[in-house]
């Protein structure tokens, strides 16, 4: 078998690909896309818009240096430095949100129900709904009721109750009071569902978002999506509300407990101080004495700076005993750090002010996080890391107090050994005076305390500043209408070009000229669009203009003209029954014979004489009576309806035809033939039938090889180049028959699966003849 060069497919972009083979099938992409857009408008018809509602918060954050100003700072004595991180996990606690839920009703929301869906009726309601202990509520659902706007009641299955007032209902003790966003009716039914405060603050939590804008900042953003611009606001600032109250409450027990503290001593100091006072008053009168000496009054001057300096020593010890007791005896249990009235230690108090921070978290994430979450045991750990710090320097502070109190004590023994050169009643006086003083500045001492925690307490100010308050946005965030739209088109593409690829690449049968072209180097010479005619004959007269240019095209590429390489006999087969050989050949003869040549068609397939049926000739006598019997070749030589076209009918025959045509007298026949005609046309039996292909291959100068379109297993072109028995068609050629347009377009073969996507340049194959 001699292969032919194989051209060189010009290059193309990929838009012109792409287009070639995709446009025909664009009422398919319209068909799609109508179907999704209309899916994405009930989509967006029915779908509840969500808003998106934000707004920030600045916390005091010691790492981060967002604390107060210098004002503040000084009167807000009892302000702890706070943890970003640990600040974010208190906002989103449960404990917190279930007050905001309780705050603002969320826990018996209203609804207008619809045709299809419901609508929340947050703002359009004209009551909200308020329940008596909401944490006890039992789950209702769709409670119809209506609003009386002339009575002002609300209606409830029949039973009418009053606005603002708690009243008994069967579904408990409810508060109906006047929606103050409510402005106009509606028609729509109007019902309410009753939840558990916790359920409504896990659905919140699920879109709530909270994050610092960045590592190094304080800054808190808080995002929430819901589906009521107006709600989602309400949220957050009672959110932010209820973070920055609970952080001055927690401040306001401290100092509370603080005030207590130090007027239960300044209680006992002014009973000690009152009887000290009258002491003194019952000497004086008793003993007459007025007033002191000079030297009294010096001694009394000295001992009373040395009292004072060993009060406070002593002051200061008890304190930090206290203290120490504190962070030893602590457990797991949380409470208030002991006051640190006259320790002025920068260190210390900045570490008991984190161990006090420290408690706070604890005691907060407690109530809203497992007994194993790492923040929580992080915390826990950093509070267990500062106790020994905190133990080391009470130890240190001890340390040098004592040895200070044993020096003021040296000093008062000094002061009370010159006390004996004083005369024995003013000796007296003096020691009532000396203890009269201790008394009074231990009480002054307490009262300047007294008023410090009382001014921190007064100016107490919350861990967090509001820098912009909730605002939602003006449009939804779901669903986008735009993206949904797009999404519908782009998947209205995808959908019809996936169909199509599925569709063709999951086939068995040959679809393009690319396939033949990657599964064999046979050359392609034709291609014939599909066409229906009766009898198979198509090139007459002037009908069918583009199949009979096709022909031309295929007479031209075979090279039939060729005065130097004449090829007059030609061989016309397939693979298998019904791939259109028996056009190909009627057709191809017919061009010839109106090209003016004398023609003469062979139906050389005995056992399914398909030539002979179309020009009526399969009664007569023909090839299998010529090579059975002592026929002359002229006998069977029909003549056709067409100029110049002659028809060499089948015949009949009860033998095999494959034993026939080896009988030797094929050779004379041909000798015939070729002296008196131009062109003989041989339509052969399929090759994987039977072999009378092969046969006749000897007698012929040019073999076309017919695969159909949507016809023609591939798997039988990809074994064309390796198949032996191919091997002795002479100048085999491929004619792709039966082109159907793709798509949508018919009669546009420009976009079929043929030469108008696969070869644009339909360059024509010239057959060499290497015989």
């Amino acid at each position: 078998m001699n292969n032919a060069q194989k051209p060189e497919n010009s290059e193309s972009t990929f838009f012109e690909d792409f287009s070639y083979k995709y446009l025909p099938f664009w009422p398919l992409f319209i068909f799609f896309l109508i179907v999704l857009l209309v899916g994405a408008w009930v989509y967006l018809r029915y779908t509840t818009p969500v808003y998106a509602t934000s707004s920030t918060l600045l916390i005091n954050d010691e790492k981060k240096g967002a604390d107060e100003n210098k004002i503040e700072e000084s009167l807000n004595l009892l302000s702890s430095n706070k943890i970003v991180e640990n600040e974010i996990e208190v906002i989103k606690s449960r404990k917190l949100m279930e007050e905001v839920v309780k705050d603002l009703h969320l826990y018996a929301p209203v609804y207008e129900e619809g045709k299809v869906k419901l609508t929340s009726a947050y703002a359009s309601s004209p009551v909200t709904i308020e329940v008596n202990q909401p944490e006890k509520l039992k789950y209702f659902d769709k409670i119809y009721f209506t609003y009386n706007y002339k009575n002002k009641t609300v209606v409830i299955n029949k039973n009418a109750y009053p606005l603002d007032t708690m009243v008994a209902t069967p579904y408990g003790n409810i508060k109906f009071t006047v929606n103050k966003y409510f402005w106009k009716p509606t028609e729509k039914p109007l019902y309410f569902a009753l939840f558990q405060p916790k359920q409504i603050a896990n659905a919140i939590l699920g879109n709530l978002y909270v994050s610092a804008t960045s590592k190094q900042s304080s800054i808190v953003y808080l995002y929430l999506k819901d589906e009521v611009p107006q709600r989602g606001e309400d949220i957050l600032n009672v959110l932010m509300d209820k973070y920055n109250n609970d952080a001055i409450e927690y401040k306001n027990n401290l100092a509370k407990n603080t005030i207590a503290f130090v007027d239960e001593r300044l209680r006992l100091v002014s009973d000690e101080l009152n009887s000290v006072e009258k002491k003194i008053q019952d000497f004086k009168t008793r003993k007459g004495i007025v007033d002191l000496s000079e030297q009294g009054k010096l001694y009394l001057r000295n001992v009373s700076e040395s009292d004072q300096k060993l009060a406070d020593v002593n002051t200061r010890l008890g304190v930090l005993n206290q203290v120490e007791n504190y962070v030893t005896a602590k457990d797991n249990s949380t409470g208030i750090v002991p006051a640190t009235l006259g320790i002025n230690d920068p260190v210390l108090t900045k570490l008991l002010d984190k161990l006090y921070q420290a408690e706070i978290d604890i005691e907060k994430l407690k109530k809203t996080t497992a007994a194993n979450n790492p923040i929580l045991e992080s915390i826990t750990n950093e509070r267990e890391k500062i106790r020994p710090s905190i133990l080391e320097n009470i130890r240190n502070q001890k340390a040098n107090l004592e040895v200070s109190k044993n020096d003021l004590s040296t000093t008062t023994r000094s002061f009370n050994s010159a006390l004996q050169s004083i005369p024995q009643q003013e000796r007296e006086l003096l020691n009532v005076s000396r203890e009269q003083l201790i008394k009074n500045n231990v009480y002054s001492f307490l009262l300047q305390k007294r008023e410090e925690t009382a001014l921190a307490y007064a100016s107490n100010l919350a861990n967090s500043k509001i820098i912009s308050p909730a605002q939602s946005t003006n449009t939804p965030v779901t669903p986008k209408t735009n993206i949904i739209y797009l999404v519908a088109v782009v998947l209205a593409f995808v959908l019809s070009i996936a169909l199509v690829s599925f569709k063709e690449l999951f086939t068995g049968k040959i679809l393009f000229r690319t396939q033949i072209e990657k599964y064999t180097n046979i050359p392609i010479v034709g291609e014939i669009s599909n066409f229906k005619e009766k009898k198979g004959i198509l090139v007459k007269g002037n009908e069918n203009r583009a199949i009979q240019e096709q022909f031309r095209q295929l007479r031209a590429a075979t090279g039939l003209f060729n005065k130097t390489n004449i090829k007059k006999k030609i061989l016309v087969t397939s693979s298998i029954p019904g791939e259109g050989k028996s056009l190909i050949s009627t057709n191809l003869a017919l061009s010839l014979s109106r090209s003016g040549k004398k023609v003469i068609l062979i139906d050389m397939d005995i056992r399914n004489p398909e030539i002979s049926k179309n020009f009526q000739v399969s009664k007569n006598i023909g090839i299998a009576n010529f090579l059975e019997e002592n026929i002359e070749p002229a006998e069977i030589i029909n003549n056709s309806n067409f100029h110049n076209l002659f028809i060499l009918p089948a015949g009949e025959t009860k033998e095999n035809p494959t034993e026939l045509l080896l009988n030797g007298k094929l050779s004379d026949l041909f000798d015939y033939l070729e002296a008196g005609y131009d062109y003989i046309i041989i339509d052969t039996p399929p090759v994987n039938s039977v072999t009378d292909a092969f046969i006749l291959s000897e007698f012929c100068d040019f073999s076309l090889y017919v695969i159909r379109h949507k016809y023609t297993p591939k798997t039988f072109i990809k074994k064309l180049d390796d198949n032996i028995k191919m091997k002795p068609l002479k100048n085999i050629a491929i004619v792709f028959n039966g082109i159907k347009p793709r798509g949508f377009i018919k009669g546009d073969y420009g976009y079929g699966y043929g030469y108008g996507y696969e070869s644009k340049s339909k360059e024509k194959y010239l057959i060499q003849n290497n015989s």
